[in-house]
């Protein structure tokens, strides 16, 4: 039974994970390629959908966890946590030295999002090969 529900809880999450990067999308590039950039209206609707989209997508992440047994659940929220706090210091980190002038050229805002991917998955890794 217990599998069933993580089945159904990880399905869920995929939609809503899907739904949220489709929303994210049409908001990021809705005003370049399906209506003029004047209509600000459009665009703060496909932010307003993103966002509704978002907390849906937040609601089934913690359905997800709760469909989990004890140690998945404490694998990925040990991930969560240096993932967090990862992104947390270099983000400050970054914030510092560009306010110090330290940094010749910005970085994409998308850096963060895709480095904190990347150690979410392999701090998610290294749980599953600690708990073996």
């Amino acid at each position: 039974m217990q599998t069933h529900n993580e089945i159904r809880a990880s399905a869920r999450l995929v939609l809503w994970t899907f739904a949220w990067a489709a929303t994210l999308a049409l908001a990021k590039f809705g005003p370049e390629l399906l209506w003029a950039p004047p209509q600000r209206g459009a665009g703060w609707a496909a932010v307003a959908v993103n966002l509704v989209v978002g907390f849906g997508w937040i609601t089934a992440f913690t359905r997800f966890l709760r469909a989990l047994d004890e140690l998945q659940r404490k694998i990925i929220q040990d991930a969560l946590a240096v993932t967090l706090g990862v992104g947390w210091i270099l983000g400050f980190a970054y914030v510092v030295t560009d306010q110090a002038s330290l940094i010749a050229r910005d970085i994409n805002a998308a850096v963060l999002p895709a480095l904190m991917g990347v150690v979410f998955v392999v701090a998610f890794a290294v749980g599953k090969i600690r708990y073996r």
